[in-house]
């Protein structure tokens, strides 16, 4: 029998999805900031949480995305791209990386500082995407039983990250993981 596992794919294979200036934009990015980013826990404690967990969690979510991105589109078809989830993902905890250094107080801190940061590289957002970045965690107190808040971008990214951050939390493991492929970035 043939292994059907998909590849672990690397971060700069999955930025490959991204259209040309978006790709640019977020390769840009990763490459200015790419030290901070191999230092940064994904969380403090509850999902890759050691030094370079944050682009382990990162590219984590992205490889999810592709395998549920294939998956779901047999059974039927997804209102957006592989490429808007890609960058979604690649966006959702930016501001991570800074967290200990700028001591954000809350969550609407910490999207403001997100925000300006794909501002600043350029990155524009459509108003899918926008309502998959501020709902990627969930809806929280913006949940409302009259109308729809999470879009069906934000659903799935948030599928994803909570794949990563709770059933996968402490993965990529250290050594000899099972998905082909899969290697922590630092520790």
């Amino acid at each position: 029998m043939t292994n059907m596992t998909p590849l672990y794919r690397s971060l700069n294979d999955l930025l490959l999805y991204l259209e040309e200036a978006q790709g640019d934009a977020c390769r840009r990015l990763l490459k200015d900031h790419r030290e901070r980013f191999l230092r940064a826990r994904g969380s403090s404690h509850n999902h890759q949480a050691w030094p370079g967990g944050y682009l382990d969690h990162v590219v984590e979510t992205l490889n999810l995305a592709v395998v549920q991105y294939r998956a779901l589109k047999v059974c039927r078809p997804l209102p957006f791209a592989l490429s808007d989830a890609i960058l979604v993902l690649f966006l959702h905890d930016l501001e991570k990386p800074w967290k200990n250094l700028i001591g954000f107080k809350t969550k609407a801190d910490r999207r403001e500082f997100r925000e300006r940061l794909i501002s600043d590289y350029g990155i524009v957002l459509t108003p899918e995407q926008a309502n998959a970045l501020r709902y990627v965690e969930g809806e929280g107190d913006d949940y409302s039983g009259q109308g729809r808040v999470m879009g069906p971008l934000a659903a799935f990214c948030h599928v994803c990250d909570v794949l990563s951050a709770r059933l996968w939390f402490d993965h990529p493991s250290v050594k000899d993981d099972p998905w082909i492929g899969a290697q922590r970035h630092h520790e």
